[in-house]
């Protein structure tokens, strides 16, 4: 697994599979803004990320 499926996996499942500072400059890039950590802790957030990603993670599975 590379480390770009890596990211993708962790944003989308929120299972760390990378080193935490891979993913919390991934999920900044993929919403277009900075992050701070305190707010991974909420629900919105996650489901937000998880939505962004979720065409990448779909593409991983084979599910395009």
């Amino acid at each position: 697994m590379t480390q770009q499926e890596r990211l993708i996996v962790s944003a989308y499942t929120g299972i760390l599979m990378t080193d935490f500072d891979n993913l919390h400059e991934y999920i900044e890039q993929v919403l277009g803004r900075p992050v701070w950590t305190h707010e991974l802790a909420d629900r919105k957030l996650h489901d937000e990320i998880k939505a962004r990603v979720k065409p990448y993670f779909l593409a991983l599975c084979g599910n395009e």
